[in-house]
């Protein structure tokens, strides 16, 4: 039997692409109802998991919000997807679900604490993605905070990860959960801990209220593709988000791997996943057009305000017709998406606006009928070595023709419909257990946090 594709499915609580286009449902973000048939469509097509983005930017230019991307809802408005969870997390059973919480926004006590009491709730099938935050700019303006230095942001992140593991994994022993009501013991003194955490960044003596749930660490999902966005996967992912074209993701994934290797875990194991956009349809010539009516729904000035938004730089004042300047590169905002670009054969900035406009930031689409956007994509995957798609919304806002055309034609060639067996997120995922693997850093903290 072939190896079996990672498919996640990405959204955010808010505006998606295509949403000018009348058949797109993604207007209805703020509807409950929206969510939960997504949802449940999802879980019965079998998919591994729903993944929303979050974060708190928005295009900044001119040192405020153009009225583009207000008018063209370009990365606004959006609402928080952590209050959406549980809603859909009651109405599945074994849909995965992972979310967005920023390590420069939410403090470790309270991202532990959130992750926790998810964990419980969904029994065992939520994911966190650990990323410092998009829309630095925006951010650091909406909480009234100095814009952090690019790579200084990771190392608070180091040190965030590493204090959060410490509280999953350090407060409590198994068993120290009793619930003996004759007894009068609740839990057990000598199994609960506070733990000792002196880092470059974040202190805590505490102990993290929320019992364990079913994995006790969420599975850990990453998505920044720099330097030292890799470096960080490689220490703690357990699966990455990748964005680029097929040489940049080749050599990205191999690096994580390697990286991985060189930190004692076993790369191999990273689960690699690309963004995804399947234009699909029951002919060629229709996917061509669905895929031209979307492009058309975007302006060039759109798409300079959303580059403003990944990277804090405005292309609309630069020549059109000149590569990106390389000093733009000292951006602190976003590192990725201004690397992508530069270079000896670096395209012009008008040619950088066309590629935004038609693919945003998740490189080029898949286009065709179902089983060519399959060819199309087990090719992309025997060149990277990734190992399965974060698929990314149709023009209808949601997941409506993936589920219908794609994973059929995904379990006719044995690539869908036969997860890992397992009650969690990671034993799904990964095949393994439902906690850490031995050879994360997070396992050494359970059981051998010393007492305060």
């Amino acid at each position: 039997m072939a190896e079996p594709w990672k498919i996640g499915m990405f959204q955010c609580a808010g505006l998606m692409g295509s949403w000018k286009l009348p058949e797109n449902r993604s207007t209805q973000f703020l509807d409950l109802g929206h969510w939960i048939r997504m949802a449940q469509q999802l879980e019965d097509a079998g998919v591994d998991f729903l993944f929303f983005a979050d974060d708190y930017g928005y295009p900044v230019v001119d040192d405020g919000i153009p009225a583009t991307a207000i008018r063209g809802g370009v990365q606004f408005p959006k609402g928080d997807p952590t209050m959406i969870l549980p809603a859909v997390a009651a109405v599945t059973s074994r849909l995965g679900l992972v979310t967005t919480l920023s390590t420069q926004v939410e403090l470790p006590a309270m991202v532990a604490r959130k992750m926790s009491t998810l964990d419980n709730l969904t029994g065992g099938r939520i994911g966190w993605n650990i990323v410092t935050g998009a829309g630095q700019n925006a951010s650091a303006r909406l909480f009234g905070r100095a814009l952090t230095d690019h790579d200084k942001r990771y190392e608070i992140a180091d040190d965030h990860v590493d204090l959060s593991l410490k509280l999953w994994e350090g407060c409590w022993d198994d068993g120290a959960l009793l619930g003996d009501r004759e007894g009068g013991v609740y839990a057990d003194p000598e199994g609960v801990r506070e733990i000792a955490h002196e880092g470059p960044h974040f202190r805590s003596n505490g102990v993290l209220q929320v019992p364990p749930g079913p994995q006790r660490t969420p599975v850990l999902f990453q998505a920044g593709a720099s330097a030292p966005g890799r470096a960080l996967a490689a220490k703690y992912a357990e699966a990455v988000f990748l964005a680029a074209e097929v040489d940049a993701l080749t050599a990205q994934i191999a690096d994580i791997r390697r990286l991985a290797d060189a930190n004692g875990r076993d790369g191999s194991a990273i689960s690699c996943l690309i963004a995804g956009t399947f234009v699909v349809a029951e002919t060629t010539e229709e996917a061509e057009r669905i895929r031209a009516r979307q492009t058309a729904t975007k302006s060039l000035d759109d798409a300079a305000a959303q580059y403003a938004f990944f990277t804090g730089l405005d292309l609309s004042k630069m020549d059109p017709d000149r590569p990106l300047d390389p000093s733009a590169g000292l951006t602190q905002t976003g590192r990725t998406n201004v690397e992508r670009f530069l270079g000896p054969d670096a395209p012009t900035v008008r040619e950088i606006l066309e590629e935004f406009q038609a693919n945003s930031v998740m490189g080029k689409p898949f286009v065709g009928t179902p089983a060519e956007v399959v060819d199309q994509a087990a090719e992309v995957l025997a060149r990277t070595g990734a190992n399965g798609f974060l698929v990314q919304p149709d023009h209808t806002g949601t997941f409506d023709s993936f589920v219908e055309l794609v994973m059929p034609e995904l379990r006719r060639r044995g690539l869908a419909g036969h997860q890992e067996e397992g009650e969690t997120l990671r034993e799904r995922l990964t095949g393994g257990s439902a906690h850490l693997a031995p050879s994360h850093p997070g396992a050494a903290y359970r059981r051998t946090t010393a007492l305060v």
